[in-house]
């Protein structure tokens, strides 16, 4: 009989096939999902490292936006159940992040003054569209008919923007189109322009006193014409 010829790396792969089979059929008989088995034979080389994968989650400002893009898609589609969805979860994301950023700034606040501001200006952003999601949300509950849900989030918008910014308004202009209230915004009036004050009038020029001219000393003085004698009346004739 002849004698097999079977070298160290046969015999290990021969091994390591049979082991898999037998595993194989250990995990179908007592019921374990085999994909758990490949998943576990992914190398090292093919993972990402962490550090270099990017928030690409929903819990960040660019998946709140991405989700007032698809209510305002889910709107054009007049789906406003499905538009309502949206954006109230883009309000609660975004409502989440300012809180959180401006934790952020209030810890580094005195410490590190750039990555303060930077926080600041994220609560700042986040902020404003949770604001706006807000809105949106509102208009899309008076679509459906349901003011009673309206008139909050508009007094929220009022309390966190104040009635003269630019959302502010349009929140109070639609509780008063909703009839919540009934009294309109005055309009701001331009700031007066104080009268020009005339200049005051320049008062006539008087003329100096004639003034006798100064003379030099040494000059002799100017000699006084003679006093002629009054004529002598001739004696009169008897």
């Amino acid at each position: 009989m002849p004698k097999l010829n079977i070298n160290d790396r046969q015999f290990s792969l021969i091994f390591n096939l049979t082991t898999r089979y037998l595993l194989i059929l250990t995990l179908s008989l007592i019921g374990l999902p085999i994909t758990s088995l490949q998943a576990q034979e992914t190398t090292s080389s093919e993972s990402t490292p962490k550090s270099t994968i990017k928030l690409n989650s929903i819990f960040s400002i660019e998946g709140g936006k991405k989700l007032m893009q698809e209510a305002d898609q889910a709107v054009d589609n007049q789906q406003y159940d499905l538009a309502a969805q949206k954006l109230q979860s883009a309000r609660q994301v975004f409502n989440q992040l300012s809180n959180f950023y401006l934790q952020l700034f209030n810890s580094f606040s005195g410490l590190d003054n750039a990555v303060a501001e930077s926080h600041r200006k994220k609560a700042l952003e986040t902020g404003i569209e949770r604001d706006q999601a807000t809105y949106e949300l509102a208009l899309v509950h008076r679509a459906q008919e349901k003011p009673e849900l309206s008139i909050p989030l508009l007094i929220q918008i009022i309390t966190s923007q104040s009635p003269t910014s630019g959302l502010g308004k349009k929140a109070y202009e639609q509780l008063l189109d909703i009839g919540f209230v009934d009294a309109p915004i005055s309009p701001t009036p331009p700031p007066s322009t104080p009268p020009t004050t005339p200049p005051p009038s320049t008062p006539p020029t008087t003329p100096p006193p004639n003034t006798p001219p100064t003379i030099p000393p040494g000059t002799p003085p100017i000699p006084t014409p003679p006093t002629t004698p009054p004529p002598t009346t001739p004696p009169t004739m008897p």
